[in-house]
């Protein structure tokens, strides 16, 4: 069991990182949400967790234990694997996922991709009791400030792109963010802004 990475990070790309450890470049698959935090040169430590396939090993990374820990009980459930866990936390915190749990709150599962209400109720009835009550706050999904254009751009120039293109990129999206109720989420944002990316080129 690999428990955490840390080292310099060596490179970042839309859904993964590698963090060099001891000379060895580990690719750790990633949230939009931990990869925005990293840098390329900068130390980084992630918790990981190692899922052990026939024709593959990958290793998941987290910002901490907390969503480490959430992401291995979201597997608990019948259905998930660990791409459809690691949508979950694309789309909510681990105290997010607990609340939707806790108060049986079917609409906010539904908007992880891949999970239908049927889906949902199945998720709901069975995670009941493996999740736990919320830690902090109470909140709905990953909610970020009015600085979220801020941490857009600087997830764009982590993954290499220019500082005109991350900040055309991040005009791209002021609609869609202005457009959300409450505060967007920027895992959501980077997506649509790496497809502006794409498209442009």
């Amino acid at each position: 069991m690999i428990a955490f990475v840390s080292g310099p990070v060596a490179a970042v790309a839309p859904d993964s990182a590698v963090v060099e450890v001891g000379g060895v470049g580990i690719a750790v698959q990633c949230t939009p949400n931990t990869l925005s935090g990293l840098r390329v040169g900068r130390q980084a430590k992630l918790a990981t967790s190692l899922v052990v396939r026939e024709d593959s090993l990958t290793l998941y990374g987290f910002t901490d234990d907390d969503e480490r820990q959430v992401f291995e009980l979201l597997q608990t459930a019948s259905g998930v694997g660990p791409r459809l866990a690691q949508s979950m936390l694309a789309v909510h915190s681990p105290d997010a996922l607990r609340r939707a749990v806790a108060t049986a709150d079917e609409k906010a599962l539904t908007e992880v991709p891949g999970i239908g209400k049927k889906g949902a109720q199945k998720l709901l009835l069975e995670l009941k009791d493996r999740l736990g009550e919320p830690l902090g706050a109470p909140a709905v999904g990953r909610p970020v400030t009015s600085g979220w254009r801020d941490q857009l751009h600087a997830a764009l120039i982590g993954l290499g792109y220019a500082t005109r293109e991350a900040e055309e990129a991040v005009a791209a999206v002021a609609p869609q963010a202005e457009a959300v109720e409450g505060a967007p989420q920027v895992g959501v944002l980077l997506k649509a802004a790496l497809q502006t990316l794409n498209r442009a080129r």
